[in-house]
């Protein structure tokens, strides 16, 4: 019979400490910025002297690397229940849930979207992840028949527009959060006719 599994409680306190130090520093970007994380004051927010807190994260561009990573493996859980939806049913709620997410934490929005942070960028690793997001929604997008290469950067670029001027001129509003249904329907149309016109002109080459 085989035994209960010995548990790393030294790697689960480890790690404890890192999400608190996450927990802390989304704390701290939500009040001052982006720009705003400060090591000293992040450490001391733990409870601990800076040294030890390089302990867990070597520089204050690792922080925001995982800040990164966790900001996209959220952003893909926000993603996830929309996309199970098909047609503009679909469509409608990946850019309520996409902008919902984007404007609910300004500095969060500036970190996986915007890249504000001189000299930093995320890790391979931690790309990917981002990656992986645009990829499932991609699929999507071929799936529902909107697959034509610049639909989904049309789609991105319609939905963070939206939420960059939500942020930066209706802060906690709805101004703009509020365009998102007209924006889908002139996406939707913009979408439809382009298709018809290169079915027409694929019917076109076919006869001659």
């Amino acid at each position: 019979m085989l035994g209960t599994p010995v548990r790393d409680r030294r790697a689960e306190r480890r790690e404890a400490t890192r999400s608190e130090i996450l927990d802390r520093a989304w704390a701290i970007v939500g009040e001052e910025g982006l720009g705003g994380l400060n090591v000293r004051d992040l450490a001391q927010r733990v409870g601990m002297r800076a040294p030890s807190l390089y302990e867990y994260f070597a520089s204050k561009h690792a922080i925001y690397d995982a800040m990164f990573a966790q900001g996209y493996r959220q952003f893909g859980e926000a993603l996830a229940g929309a996309q199970t939806l098909h047609g503009s049913e679909g469509l409608r709620a990946i850019a309520h849930r996409a902008i919902a997410f984007m404007v609910e934490e300004p500095a969060r929005f500036l970190l996986l979207f915007q890249r504000t942070i001189p000299g930093f960028a995320p890790s391979p690793e931690s790309y990917e992840l981002s990656t992986e997001v645009l990829e499932r929604t991609r699929d999507w997008f071929t799936t529902n028949g909107l697959g034509r290469a610049e639909s989904l950067d049309l789609f991105t670029a319609m939905v963070s527009g939206l939420a960059s001027q939500q942020i930066a001129n209706d802060p906690g509003g709805d101004r703009w959060v509020r365009l998102v249904d007209p924006a889908v329907d002139m996406f939707l149309t913009h979408v439809q006719a382009a298709g018809g016109r290169t079915a027409r002109r694929t019917r076109a080459r076919s006869r001659s």
